[in-house]
């Protein structure tokens, strides 16, 4: 089994990367302020303008540690990887069942079946936490959580019943709609400020979708990483077609762990009071951005998500949720294979 490793973010301006031996060391107006062994290390971030010598991001190659560039924002600019040698027959037969249809839509239906289910989770998590004082909260509204997962268990169901990838798509974007338009109930702080009314990106338009874009971004990251580290193409998906500079793959794996390891820390991080109004930054184009601050709380937090452990339906072992990304693209590997006659992912309990 895979070892969680750490990785490194990096977000202060000016930062210079560079390799000492076999370590990886930060360097903030000439003055060494951190130093980390590379075989510690999963993968690299950095924001904005932070640079590193190509002598490093060579190293980085080299070992397996994915290095990622983002923009201040925390958008996707850029990845340096190395020769992945994986298993070109395991390569050759990710790309016919994608070219297949009808092979896609049997390993896109449980994606959107477990990303629907764990959805549910976390609007019955909240329900649970925070009942209604309503006392007849299914009374038709479209926001309530609790109705709203009910109305969810369908769309699992139909999920696994889809005929084509069209209507697949068209069961997920359904469901994804209702999910966030309860998303607001689930808000316990911050009044206006994190009011959400709907699910925009590129650039998100109010606090919370931008903390969720933040989330999205990293967990992307770390889903790209665990297709590769398995000899998969991340570039090549099921249930998002090809596009280029597009992860598909990625994104595919990411869908159930959506509401596990962003959503769902989303919420306490605003819940808590762990981001305030003043940990954004409002555009005059109408997007909103984390501050650098804000960016700090949210890595950390994400990090220290990823350290809880849980027990792995399928595997049966506990393992921490950081790991989650590496399982399921070995388990979808191991079905490419043959190995397993379906896709198995990953059920939130």
């Amino acid at each position: 089994m895979k070892r969680l490793l750490n990785t490194l973010f990096v977000q202060t301006q000016g930062a210079y990367l560079r390799k000492e031996g076999d370590a990886v060391v930060v360097r903030i107006e000439k003055k060494t302020a951190l130093r980390v062994p590379l075989h510690q290390l999963d993968g690299v971030v950095t924001f904005g303008q932070v640079s590193a010598s190509p002598f490093l991001q060579g190293a980085c190659a080299r070992a397996g540690v994915r290095f990622s560039m983002l923009d201040r924002r925390g958008r996707f600019l850029a990845a340096v990887q190395g020769f992945s040698p994986g298993n070109v027959l395991l390569r050759r037969e990710q790309y016919r069942r994608a070219d297949s249809e009808e092979a896609s839509l049997l390993i896109a239906r449980p994606i959107v079946a477990a990303k629907i289910a764990n959805t549910r989770t976390v609007l019955l998590r909240a329900a649970r936490d925070h009942p209604s004082a309503d006392p007849t909260p299914d009374a038709g509204r479209p926001t309530d959580p609790a109705a709203t997962a009910q109305r969810m268990a369908d769309d699992a169901r139909l999920a696994m019943t889809a005929t084509s990838l069209d209507r697949l798509r068209g069961v997920e974007g359904e469901s994804g709609a209702s999910y966030f338009r309860a998303f607001d109930g689930l808000i316990r702080a911050g009044g206006d400020a994190f009011r959400f009314e709907k699910r925009s990106r590129r650039p998100p338009l109010n606090r919370t979708n931008a903390l969720l874009s933040f989330l999205y971004t990293l967990l992307a990251h770390d889903c790209r990483s665990a297709c590769e580290a398995a000899g998969l193409d991340a570039a090549v998906g099921f249930l998002h077609r090809d596009r280029p500079g597009r992860p598909s793959l990625a994104l595919d794996l990411m869908e159930s762990l959506r509401p596990v390891l962003a959503d769902r820390l989303t919420l306490s991080l605003i819940n808590r009071g762990q981001v305030k109004a003043g940990s954004f930054e409002p555009h005059a184009s109408g997007a909103v951005f984390l501050t650098e601050a804000g960016r700090r709380t949210a890595l950390t937090a994400y990090q220290e998500r990823k350290r809880d452990e849980l027990m792995h339906p399928f595997i049966g072992e506990k393992i921490e949720l950081g790991l989650v990304p590496h399982v399921q693209a070995r388990l979808l590997a191991r079905h490419l294979r043959g190995d397993h006659d379906a896709y198995p992912d990953f059920l939130w309990r």
